[in-house]
């Protein structure tokens, strides 16, 4: 199926799905778990026929016994589940009217778990709230025959092209669980997870882990033969939706339920290869006091003194990573220039040497909020590296987007290799960069191979005002240790004709709104002080 009829596909099934949720009496949180069940429960079956198939051919015969009866653990080295057979599309979808439809899936989803303990209370067993109508006709859609013959990949694809509809929805705690796909493979790209021990403390969906299994298979490899993935996350829901979302893709993993803030439950300090997030911006309210936070080895430059928890993650970040580990996560703006305890604990990671890349996005890149945010990446190795431990890439991407709505932004796939390029000739290989110049030329994509040729003649690394800059621990100092790119690139030195002036003084307008509603807060703070003081 190629990637246009893969597109088609996705449009009409959740059309069809979206147009049934509109007509019932279910909300978009009630509705969208359940259904990404439906969608599991195919891909498992239609996993389940394929391996079937191949393993029926290889069956030993015995000469008196003959061919050796099907096994569970054939499924499971097929890489692939074993389903009851109630638990079957072709049983679910051929059931008589007089069944209970809604309690019969969920016995399934219960029949299933029961095989497996790592999918124990994790499958959607709500289906008794949808009316029986409108399950039929779920199956239904879901009984589209392009579907029958679809790999794995492309099932995982649909899984998070739903999983990326409903976030824009509102379902889901508001989409907290779903990072968008740009900002997630930009992360993959830059710190190139491709051994060892992956941890994300925040993990959502698991949309990193996918992305990062993606990242290794166009490498050449199995993901399973090269990475081990670990993963916490605060809610029952989310936890429930990244496992689904790893089994959907054929992974493992060991995520856990728990809250980062007080619990570190797979103990992996000084441990991981690698570490991305996209932890939960400017949360207040985090217990201080407890033993748990006060002595935790995770902050090793010290606990914040503003009751703000974003320098409690970006610590995290850094210590669980190992003596060459890479981390990349996503961070609220304003972090990068937060003053204060939280400027003593920057200047500490700066002295370390291993902030490697810090990364500006525009707006509109989430889908339930629209302002910026900021991509941080770490890598212990430069600590070592007496050039590079000096040295950060500043990247100021917030004027490369590509728009896809009023309210949405992302990257074009050629903005991703470009972006990927950009950072791997500040690390001294130019290989990618000589690959997309071939492959821009070979493909006629005139415009994206004359940007990188116009910025990079040379297939090298150099400053490009507005765009990028290698700055020194030095001028970050000058600069009151900002990790902000858009204080080190300037601007471009001509107007740019594709630049979309009217996004950029929005966004202008939207980072001012914050700025205003901040310096209120603390007008307000430093009211209640002097107060409290009698003055």
């Amino acid at each position: 199926m190629s990637a246009e009829q893969l597109k088609a596909l996705e449009d009409r099934l959740w059309k069809a799905a979206d147009d049934l949720r509109a007509n019932s009496k279910l909300t978009a949180t009630e509705y969208s778990f359940p259904v990404l069940g439906l969608i599991f429960l195919r891909h498992a079956h239609s996993r389940f026929i394929k391996a079937k198939d191949e393993i029926e051919k290889t069956l030993p015969v015995h000469p008196t016994r003959g061919v050796r009866p099907i096994t569970k653990n054939d499924f499971l080295n097929a890489k692939a589940i074993f389903l009851p057979e109630d638990a079957r599309w072709d049983t679910i979808k051929d059931l008589p009217d007089s069944e209970d439809l809604g309690e019969y899936i969920n016995e399934a989803m219960r029949n299933i778990e029961s095989e497996y303990e790592d999918l124990i209370g994790v499958l959607p067993k709500t289906y008794n709230l949808f009316e029986k109508d409108l399950l039929q006709r779920l199956i239904r859609i879901f009984n589209d025959e392009a579907l029958d013959d679809m790999s794995g990949d492309a099932f995982g694809q649909i899984y998070e092209y739903f999983l990326n509809k409903f976030a824009q929805s509102g379902a889901q705690e508001g989409g907290e669980f779903f990072t968008p796909p740009s900002l997630v493979k930009t992360i993959v790209n830059i710190i190139e997870p491709n051994h060892g021990t992956v941890l994300d403390p925040a993990v959502g969906s698991a949309g990193m882990f996918v992305q990062t299994a993606h990242f290794v298979e166009e490498e050449g490899f199995e993901a399973a033969s090269k990475v081990t993935f670990y993963g916490q996350e605060k809610t029952d829901t989310n936890t429930k939706l990244a496992k689904m979302n790893m089994a959907v893709h054929g992974l493992d993993g060991d995520i856990v339920q728990g809250n980062s803030f007080y619990e570190d439950k797979h103990e992996l300090v000084g441990k991981c290869d690698f570490v991305m997030a996209n932890p939960p911006f400017n949360v207040d309210g985090v217990d201080k006091s407890k033993d748990s936070v006060k002595n935790d080895p995770r902050l090793p430059f010290g606990l914040p003194n503003n009751d703000n928890a974003n320098y409690l993650w970006i610590q995290y970040f850094y210590s669980y990573l190992n003596e060459t580990g890479r981390a990349g996560f996503v961070m609220a703006s304003s972090a990068s220039d937060a003053g204060h305890s939280e400027k003593l604990i920057r200047k500490q990671l700066l002295e370390t040497g291993a902030v490697d890349v810090m990364v500006s996005i525009g707006n509109k890149f989430f889908y339930t909020v629209s302002l910026p945010c900021t991509l941080w990446f770490f890598d212990r190795a430069k600590e070592q590296d007496e050039n590079r431990k000096d040295q950060t890439l500043m990247l100021d991407l917030r004027n490369i987007y590509r728009k896809v709505s009023s309210r949405i932004h992302d990257f074009t796939e050629e903005n991703l290799e470009s972006i990927h390029a950009i950072v791997n000739l500040y690390r001294g290989d130019n290989s990618l960069f000589k690959e997309l110049v071939d492959k821009y030329t070979q493909e006629g994509k005139t415009k994206a191979l004359e940007w990188l040729t116009n910025h990079f003649p040379n297939g090298e690394y150099v400053d490009v005002a507005g765009l990028c800059k290698v700055v020194s621990r030095a001028e970050i100092e000058t600069n009151d240790y900002s990790l902000t790119p858009g204080r080190y690139v300037g601007v471009a030195d001509q107007l740019d004709e594709d630049f979309d002036y009217e996004t950029e003084m929005g966004i202008i307008k939207e980072e001012l709104q914050v700025l205003n509603e901040e310096a209120n807060r603390l007008a307000e703070q430093i009211q209640t002080n002097l107060e409290e003081l009698g003055l």
